[in-house]
């Protein structure tokens, strides 16, 4: 027993280890440079504040570049590395990687950027929790607000998808949503991640004469995307299932258009949400972004699930994130992650452009619509029903 003493004490005073993982080269690499400048921030505010049960944070973070590497990476940081829980991500194909890794490890994930409902549905384990929305929610989200504005009953829509993960579960779940609101998909291509030439889609969708055209795009391909369409000066209103504010940031002013859904914004005018934003500009000298937004928030939620239990395991933590705990998540309502699927249940947005000469600089020109759900509304009505995405833990 005593031989044992030291270790003990040398243990307690040692860090506690934050893994890391997001792109940070290929088209999703701009959205993986503000989740590594949001939970760089968050670790900092962490430890000045005395950090988790007394001991502070270690953050290591890695490029997870691909599924394969983003495996590996994970695996090395649990193993060798001893994290404590790992976070982030934005390819849907990646964290599923690493949520495999995780399982085995028996360590949470927590995903702060990938989307695609098969991660929370047939591939859903229990020590991966979302802070990211489902493609399910975005496309709820955006598509009553195109039904409002009668751009899908009895309309011709003409698609374009992200080819990979990402981009065919949010296809299929686009799908499902135009069909129950007689919407007519009359094109529906699949691009590749590394396109950044739109011209042969934009002369396609030219010839189909669509009433809407729909970006189910991502990253840099979004980006590309909405700058082209403005160069060509198509008539056809835009709209997507997916957007980040650095995507339309990166298109400009003059050229974004459409109404997408987003899940934060650095307008949202809550005290937690301005400290944030005011502290970010402080550190960085631009605005946070969503993916900003998730990172950060991942990093405080896991914090409070450490110190509350007072505890580094596991199974302490899952519990707690599945009795519902709350969590500021710098928004008008606080959220929970739902137990059955571990989905983080929260508000979120559509977004339009700002009326022309309405900017006050060059992050000012997205329009916040009505926050939803609506005050006095489950958190729940966007997201996923057991029917739609059913979700059994192992």
């Amino acid at each position: 027993g005593a031989m044992g003493f030291p270790a003990i004490v040398h243990a307690q005073s040692d860090k506690i280890k934050i893994g890391h993982l997001t792109p940070l080269t290929g088209f999703l690499g701009p959205l993986g440079e503000y989740a590594v400048m949001s939970i760089t921030m968050a670790v900092e505010e962490v430890n000045r504040a005395g950090g988790v049960m007394g001991r502070q944070l270690e953050l290591i973070s890695e490029d997870s570049v691909n599924p394969s590497t983003a495996s590996s990476k994970a695996q090395r940081l649990f193993e060798r590395d001893g994290a404590a829980v790992l976070i982030g991500e934005i390819s849907s194909a990646s964290g599923l990687a690493i949520s495999q890794v995780a399982a085995r490890n028996k360590r949470i994930f927590v995903n702060t950027g990938c989307n695609s409902d098969e991660l929370r549905g047939k591939s859903c384990n229990k020590y991966m929790f979302h802070v990211e929305v489902a493609n399910t929610t975005n496309v709820k989200a955006c598509g009553q607000a195109l039904l409002r504005d009668g751009l899908i009953k009895g309309k011709k829509l003409y698609a374009l998808t992200a080819d990979y993960a990402f981009g065919h579960d949010l296809l299929r779940v686009a799908k499902v949503f135009l069909t129950a609101n007689a919407g007519n998909l009359i094109g529906d291509e699949l691009v590749a991640t590394d396109v950044t030439d739109f011209s042969p889609y934009l002369l396609k969708i030219r010839q189909a004469k669509p009433d809407v055209v729909v970006c189910n795009l991502a990253g840099n391909q979004t980006t590309n995307f909405i700058k082209q369409y403005a160069e060509f000066g198509l008539p056809y209103p835009i709209a997507g299932f997916n957007i980040n504010s650095a995507d339309a940031w990166a298109a400009g002013a003059d050229n974004f258009a459409g109404t997408w859904p987003l899940t934060w914004h650095h307008d949202i005018n809550t005290p937690t949400s301005k400290a944030f934003v005011a502290a970010f500009i402080k550190k960085f000298g631009k605005p946070p972004e969503n993916q900003a937004w998730g990172d950060y928030v991942a990093l405080k939620a896991v914090v409070q699930a450490m110190n509350e239990t007072k505890s580094l395991e596991s199974d302490k933590l899952i519990a707690y994130f599945e009795k519902g705990a709350e969590f500021d998540i710098l928004k008008p309502r606080k959220g929970y992650f739902r137990a059955w699927d571990h989905q983080l249940m929260q508000e979120m947005y559509t977004i339009t452009p700002k009326p022309k000469g309405k900017s006050k600089d060059q992050w000012d020109f997205i329009q916040l619509g009505a926050i939803l759900p609506a005050a006095g509304q489950s958190l729940e009505l966007l997201a996923p029903t057991k029917e739609e995405n059913a979700c059994t833990f192992a």
